[in-house]
């Protein structure tokens, strides 16, 4: 029998205020659900205890776990916005909010959308713990996808893979990532995945006994120098992780050393580095495979020393030395710089704080950019390494290369960013990404140049509107069209897309030749 209790358990000293409102919470849900039924006929109420114990496991606070608890109560309890206002307060109904308007967006597989609707979730998010909570929501639902119809855990397990894994990495937040990914990949791919477990199989023979040899081995070798302030544990490679690389090395396992790693963690950097040594000295190492991202973080903030050695048994090894902090970092990603507090995004007689709402994004911003309070020497580079950060963020860092204010940051941000672009969607669930005050007319040229040339008319959100309205974030656009129907002079004042003027003139210089020909005969 489930209790508040199972969610208190995994909370590191939950005050009484945490305590007092997620048992209120939990109660609350369960009864809003009583009597739902989930695919697998277990209580629909279980999916919202689960989804809150991942976010207490992942050290997120009291109100967030309370707005997961309650995260379906809009969509799928028809419980009204101002009853969960009334009961739990501003805070919590806009995390509930945030996470119903995200649980509204669909992929469908169109590869020219997939960035877009990522970038879409990261604007209609506003705050980060929205992400974490539908995040955590995926997981659970991708954990008992077995019990969703067939017809639709391909579609699922797609967007999973294709948007929510490659969001959770982008924060860092690594637990969820690779679960993400291992849950998914047999749905999306499950010729390829066949293959990796194969593979895994193969090179995973006696691989426990092997790494706990590997490991006496080297504890013994620390000791021997006098460091004995460790821990260790060891990491098999996501199998989503191993089939990316096997593509990039054609294929050939014998090129992959790092699917089973040993961790060392550490209590200081000045240790990482001690070991390091220490592990080269005892142990050699395969050229080209030193990596300090403690020196050179990742860009979502990847801490850690990676080395390859021969084990002297005929083996080869992946080590990785870290701190405590930067294996929670590792682990938790931005998580764990918001562990057990919350943003101070509601605090009366105060406005929005930045930090409720894209201060998280300079957590993901490449460390060489500085965006902070500057020190006096503080130069700007002349060159950054943008490889391997996602497009998105070289647009936010290339944009803001010189040192700002961080509340300048933010408005610059929030208006020359997300403001100048919208993000509408087709009645399939299509994202599309045009210019702001862009109209229908924008987005019929944007589908398809045939649908601009025959359109006639235009709902939006399911009303017929003037094809000179202003569409908005998250509008949801129909396109009627017929024959009979062409462009006029007037479509040229209202589109805003250089694409959509280009179809328009092309169309009007036809028709303008035609005439002259009419008039000529």
């Amino acid at each position: 029998m489930s209790s508040p209790n199972d969610i208190l358990a995994l909370i590191k000293d939950p005050s009484a205020e945490d305590q007092t409102l997620i048992e209120k919470a939990y109660q609350f849900a369960e009864k809003a659900h009583e009597g739902q039924k989930r695919y697998s006929g277990e209580p629909y109420f279980n999916h919202a205890l689960e989804t809150a114990k991942i976010l207490a496991e992942l050290g997120m606070g009291a109100k967030s776990i309370a707005a997961g608890l309650l995260h379906d109560l809009l969509e799928d309890a028809g419980v009204k916005p101002e009853i969960v206002e009334k009961e739990f307060g501003k805070e919590i109904l806009f995390l509930v909010e945030g996470v119903t308007k995200l649980g509204k967006l669909r992929y469908h597989g169109a590869e020219r959308h997939i960035e877009s609707l990522r970038k879409l979730f990261v604007a209609m998010s506003e705050d980060l713990r929205v992400l974490i909570i539908k995040l955590a929501d995926r997981l659970h639902n991708m954990r008992t996808i077995q019990f969703v119809p067939k017809e639709k855990q391909q579609r699922i397990a797609a967007e999973t893979l294709e948007i929510y894994a490659p969001l959770s990495y982008r924060l860092g937040v690594r637990k969820l990532t690779r679960e993400l990914e291992n849950l998914s990949f047999p749905y999306v791919y499950p010729k390829e995945y066949e293959i990796v477990k194969e593979v895994i199989k193969q090179k995973s023979k006696n691989m426990d006994a092997r790494i706990v040899k590997f490991t006496h081995s080297v504890k013994k070798a620390l000791a021997k120098k006098g460091i004995t302030q460790i821990k260790t544990d060891y990491r098999i490679k996501s199998y989503w992780s191993i089939y990316k690389k096997l593509v990039r090395k054609n294929m050939d396992a014998d090129k992959i050393y790092d699917i089973s790693a040993l961790r060392i963690i550490v209590p200081t950097v000045a240790d990482c580095y001690q070991v390091l040594g220490i592990i080269h000295g005892s142990y050699r190492p395969l050229p080209g495979r030193i990596k300090d991202y403690i020196a050179f973080p990742k860009p979502n903030d990847y801490q850690s020393i990676h080395t390859t050695v021969f084990t002297g048994d005929g083996d080869i090894m992946e080590v990785q030395i870290r701190t405590e902090e930067m294996h929670r970092g590792s682990e938790y990603g931005i998580a764990s710089h918001i562990t057990y507090k919350e943003y101070p995004r509601f605090k009366k007689g105060e406005g929005e704080s930045a930090a409720g709402i894209f201060a998280w994004i300079l957590k993901l911003l490449p460390k060489a950019v500085n965006f902070g309070r500057p020190k006096e020497d503080a130069k700007p580079p002349s060159k950054i390494s943008y490889e391997g950060v996602p497009s998105w963020i070289k647009e936010l860092a290339e944009y803001q290369e010189k040192s700002v204010g961080e509340k300048e940051f933010m408005e610059n941000l929030k208006s020359d960013f997300f403001e100048h672009r919208i993000f509408v969607f087709t009645p399939k669930g299509d994202v599309v990404d045009l210019p702001i005050d862009s109209s229908p007319i924008d987005f019929a040229y944007a589908i398809h140049s045939d649908i601009g040339d025959r359109m006639c008319g235009a709902k939006v959100n399911g009303k017929l509107v003037s094809l000179d309205t202003a569409l908005k974030n998250g509008d949801i656009i129909e396109i009627q069209t017929k024959n009979i129907c062409a462009p006029t002079a007037k479509w040229m004042e209202v589109a805003k897309t250089a694409v959509a003027k280009k179809k328009i003139r092309a169309i009007l210089d036809k028709q303008a030749a035609k005439t002259k020909s009419v008039g000529k005969s």
